[in-house]
């Protein structure tokens, strides 16, 4: 941590006063894993947390004594801890605004009780303490000095032990904690500093006047307004004021979104953020940092308007839909776009310098304008990015809306004029230099280039003006060179042989049209070269040779296809072209080509056409269109039989292909009719770990539906995955197995199989250690298991519950939902749930109700009501939060109805505590539990009814709820065709029909009669409710008609 300090964090310059750390987003990022770091101390290292310091760490704190309640003796100006050293002196005192503290668990209790400040008082901490090692362990430990990168763990053991100090063995453990801190801090530095991203005037500017289009007084615009605070420009593009230039300042803007107050907002190469607004006087600008940076200006406003990230995520929707509609349509010109790839190739041999010059600029114009990425797809429809292409080639994701692309060739020719560039720059302002063309640094450097280079452009010159010998010759010398390098695949290019050897496929030659295609299939492995074979029209060609009688090069077109169609204008050039009818039928080993004559050299075994035709569709069926396809033309009964063989290179493409089918919901329905399951089950038993991947996400993708998983489960696949779970060196397998165990788990007698082949167990062992695609589906399972009471308890023997926690404090969406929910089923039993409380999973579950995702609050919700029923003194608990009970009242405000119906949940469980009820009364819970009222949704109704039954129970909460009208609602539930809801209803009924007014109300409503009916219900609770509210009515009603006749 020293170490890290000195040189990682960013200080401000020495001169007047004592040097402070600087306002960056580095040090807060380093900060805040210092936090991280010492709140989780006492619950990780509880024995090293009452270490004593060999001297206090002292600085000024904002803190006020009243903050500091049990374990510390409390006085108007001072606090001591009750805890001391064996000399008698408090491990923490406070004589304001003095601190001082000797151990780490003092100072997790310090940051616990600072809550929103703990980063202030963190930095003042370390501002105040710039040598903290030395203060901790003593002058003999200063680890800034003497431990370098180079020391190893003994050079730390043996100068920690060798005084014989009975505490040197803690010492030495809290030595290397610091070490590893040191490392993380180091390694987290070097992380933000790599992904920092700084904005250039034109950036902003463009991301500015896009914003301006999509605002306006509209329900579907963005935001009502943004305007610069100023309107003159300087020459560099900058509207801030030289002074502030000098600061990396771009420009100022105010910005009114449609739900919240007005935004005055900084734009400079570090990032966006908010400042301190106009003055009220003079109208100036506090430029003060008054908020975290942001990359950009979109992804500031997403966090600080709920409306405006909904309306633009309404508008990616609408684009999106477009777009794919253009996809599906046919081509209108063909002819015009293959003379547009003509022109393409020959773009392809301009000179090196030219190519130097293009690339040079466009970077130049490009490399900063990422920011507005999201802008440029929702508002413009033409932008064309190659990146999109390399990007869905790392994927290897579903990708069902599609994009126009422009072929490399197309963007040469637009290049010629100067002012088409910029458009065609600010249209695909995501593309960087290398991903666009990256620059042929072989072409720059001739000296460099290897002999090879020069012998393969000498052979395509052969094959441009060779006859058919000498064409035949070329290839075959061609492939004696390592076409696997970059070098040789690029030279082919460069000289253009990719033109030459596709319009080689286009001749009556076999003998020219196989070695076109063997070149062509070992190249293709470069994406650059892929995306310029489809530019250049080669898919159609390769496609229209799977109608060849020759096997070989049926077998060669396909592997080809297989390696080029890996981006999404592959993928519909595939189609478009009658390719994934043709492919399909490659699977089909029955059917026998014409005998050709010259056997030896054209015929390939009917298993390898299968296999390559398994491999293109494989890499076509990422795309949704393709899939379905490959469904209507009969792929899935072709696929089922040819996954009854065994050879493991047929295998893997046709379960690869599967598994990415598997993900729609039409093959789920096919894969069962061909009893695909039985045979996925069986290939989990073999060998090959790949094949092992692919069938248990194939597995993963069909166990949506409960039939499968029973099938799975009959067939023994329930062993063969509890067994893959305690084989972890293989990540992506393992992500795969968990994933498989995580669906399977939601059915309940394959819990029963799993807890009987000790899958629990290994679920537990992998909470730890591995990548977080482990984690969401491995915890994933345990939330299933931990369903029922025996899960619960193993995954509690097993020591599962405090990584559960730990990982409560991830930023993963899906795993917070995953672990939330965990937890929650953890929470049912009291071991567990004393646990949860001793490690503050309760403060961590509640902390989440404050996520941005309303899948992530509604999940913390539902966790935190077995928590508070079964934790001890839980009103004393939940008070204890502070603003806890404040923000469950608030998150009644959500249009999400599963967060609305979570926090009903919660509430009904909170209200169960007298004080807690008084205090979210006066937060005003009456009026927002009422607006919720008029609901179809049955989950929600039930909840709300609970929570409007419990809190009938304050003051007078029940005259309140009549006069919000909640009470004719309440009545309509009672025609709802779910038990539970009728329980709910009738008993917020009940008590609600201790008010006269809503007895009246609901006998109006007609109450009485849907009453009676549920009066003789086996529900006993049904059963007393309603008859309770029947007999307030009754009495009331009597009362009336004596009180007319006195």
């Amino acid at each position: 941590m020293g170490a890290a300090l000195t040189r990682s964090a960013q200080w401000t310059a020495a001169g007047h006063g004592a040097r402070a750390l600087e306002t960056t987003p580095l040090n807060e990022a380093i900060l805040k894993e210092i936090i991280v770091f010492v709140e989780s101390f006492i619950c990780k290292h509880p024995q090293e947390a009452d270490y004593v310091f060999v001297e206090p760490l002292e600085w000024k704190t904002r803190l006020d004594p009243s903050a500091f309640g049990l374990g510390h003796v409390v006085s108007e100006t001072t606090v001591k801890s009750e805890e001391a050293d064996k000399n008698g002196q408090p491990l923490l005192f406070l004589s304001v605004p003095e601190i001082k503290v000797r151990s780490f668990g003092q100072l997790s209790r310090v940051l616990y009780i600072a809550q929103n400040t703990k980063l202030e008082e963190a930095q003042a901490c370390i501002e105040a303490n710039r040598n903290p090692i030395a203060k901790i362990l003593g002058l003999d430990y200063n680890m800034i000095k003497e431990i370098n990168e180079d020391s190893s763990v003994l050079t730390i053991l043996d100068k920690i032990t060798k005084d014989g100090d009975p505490e040197s063995e803690i010492k030495m453990k809290i030595a290397l904690l610091l070490k590893q801190l040191d490392l993380h801090l180091h390694n987290r530095s070097l992380k933000n500093i790599s992904l920092e991203i700084r904005l250039n005037p034109g950036t902003v500017k463009n991301d500015i006047e896009l914003l301006k289009r999509s605002s306006g007084k509209g329900e579907k615009t963005v935001l009502e307004s943004i305007e610069y605070t100023s309107d003159y420009e300087f020459s560099n593009g900058c509207r801030a004021p030289p002074w502030r230039q000098i600061q990396g300042e771009i420009c100022y803007v105010l910005v009114k979104p449609h739900d919240a107050d007005a935004l005055c907002i900084t734009c400079s190469k570090e990032g966006v953020f908010l400042n301190g607004g106009k003055t009220d006087d003079e109208g100036e600008i506090n430029y003060e940092r008054k908020g975290e940076i942001y990359k950009d200006l979109v992804t500031l406003l997403r966090e600080k308007s709920a409306v405006f990230s909904e309306n633009m995520s309404q508008q990616d929707v609408r684009f999106n839909g477009e777009q794919q509609k253009e996809e599906d349509q046919p081509d209108e010109a063909p002819e015009e776009e293959a003379a547009a790839l003509r022109k393409a190739s020959a773009a392809f041999r301009r000179s090196a310098l030219e190519r130097k010059q293009i690339s040079l600029g466009r970077s130049q114009l490009t490399k900063r304008l990422e920011p507005s990425l999201n802008w440029k797809t929702t508002v413009d429809a033409k932008g064309k990015s190659s990146r999109r292409d390399t990007q869905e080639e790392k994927r290897g994701g579903r990708l069902e809306k599609s994009r126009p692309s422009t072929s490399p060739g197309k963007a040469q020719l637009i290049r010629k004029s100067a002012e088409k560039i910029e458009e065609i720059i600010s249209e695909s302002s995501s593309e960087s230099e290398e991903d666009e063309e990256p620059p042929d640094h072989l072409q720059e450097a001739n000296t460099d280039l290897p002999s090879e280079y020069w012998q393969i452009q000498k052979l395509v010159k052969y094959l441009k003006g060779g006859n058919q010998t000498a064409t035949v010759i070329a290839l075959c010398c061609m492939q004696d060179f390592n076409l696997a390098q970059e070098t040789c695949q690029l030279a082919i290019r460069d000289v253009g042989g990719l033109e030459v050897l596709i319009n080689l496929l286009e001749t009556d030659e076999v003998k020219c049209m196989i070695g076109s295609l063997k070149i062509l299939k070992e190249i293709s492995h470069n994406p650059q070269i892929r995306r310029n074979i489809v530019d250049l029209g080669g898919l159609p060609v390769m496609v229209n040779i799977l109608d060849s009688p020759h096997k070989s090069l049926k077998c060669l077109a396909a592997e080809t296809i297989a390696n080029v169609a890996k981006f999404r204008r592959a993928w519909r050039a595939v189609r478009r072209h009658g390719g994934i009818t043709k492919l399909v039928a490659l699977l089909d080993c029955r059917q026998h080509a014409t005998e050709p004559a010259e056997r030896s050299l054209y015929e390939a075994h009917d298993g390898e056409v299968a296999r390559c035709g398994a491999l293109a569709l494989w890499s076509c069926s990422k795309s949704y269109a393709n899939k379905e396809a490959i469904r209507r033309a009969g792929g899935i009964p072709l696929l089922a039989q040819l996954l009854k063989t065994s050879h493991e290179n047929m295998l893997i493409p046709v379960v690869g292909t599967l598994q990415e089918c598997a993900s729609e919901e039409n093959y789920r329905a096919a894969i069962k009719a061909e009893r695909i399951i039985e045979n996925l089950v069986k290939k989990l038993n073999s060998e090959n770990k790949q094949l092992q991947k692919h069938c248990a996400m194939a597995i993963y993708q069909c166990a949506e539906d409960e039939e499968t998983r029973e099938l799975v489960r009959l067939h023994g696949g329930l062993r063969a995955l509890a067994s893959l779970l305690s084989n972890a060196d293989n990540k992506e397998r393992l992500a795969a197995v968990t994933g498989a165990a995580w669906k399977c788990s939601t059915s309940k007698e394959n819990v029963t199989k799993f807890r009987e082949h000790k899958a629990i167990e290994a679920l537990v062992g992998l909470l730890t250690d591995q990548p977080e695609e482990v984690l969401v589906s491995t915890v994933g399972a345990l939330g299933e298991c931990c369903r029922e009471p025996e899960g619960r308890v193993t995954v509690r023997k097993r020591g599962g519950v405090q990584p559960l926690v730990d990982l409560l404090v991830g930023t993963n969406r899906a795993l917070l939902v995953n672990v939330t929910k965990a937890i929650g089923a953890c929470a049912v039993e009291p071991e567990s749930m004393m646990i949860i409380d001793h490690l503050d999973g309760v403060r961590l579950l509640w902390s989440l109700l404050k996520n941005p995702h309303p899948d992530v609050k509604a999940s913390a919700a539902w966790a935190l009501c077995p928590c508070i029923q079964n934790a001890k003194d839980a009103g004393e608990m939940v008070r204890s939060f502070v603003g806890g009970l404040e923000l469950v009242v608030n998150l009644l405000k959500s249009d999400n109805k599963e967060v609305l119906a979570s926090v009903c949940a919660a509430i009904t469980n909170i209200a169960k505590d007298q004080e807690n009820l008084a205090v979210i009364t006066d937060h005003g819970v009456v009026p927002l539990l009422s607006k919720l009222a008029n609901t179809n949704d049955d989950t929600l109704r039930r909840h709300l009814a609970e929570a409007i039954s419990r809190c009938c129970m304050w003051g007078r909460n029940r005259v309140a709820f009549g006069e919000h009208k909640v009470v004719a609602p309440l009545v309509r539930y009672l025609k709802s065709n779910d038990t539970n809801v009728h329980r709910a209803t009738a008993q917020a009924l009940y008590q609600l029909s201790e008010d006269a007014d809503n007895c009246i109300t609901m006998h109006e409503n007609g109450a009485v009669k849907l009453l009676l009916h549920m009066v003789g219900s086996p529900d006993q609770d049904l059963q007393e409710a309603a008859a309770g509210c029947i007999a307030n009515i009754r009495r009331l009603a009597l009362a009336t008609e004596k009180a007319r006749y006195n």
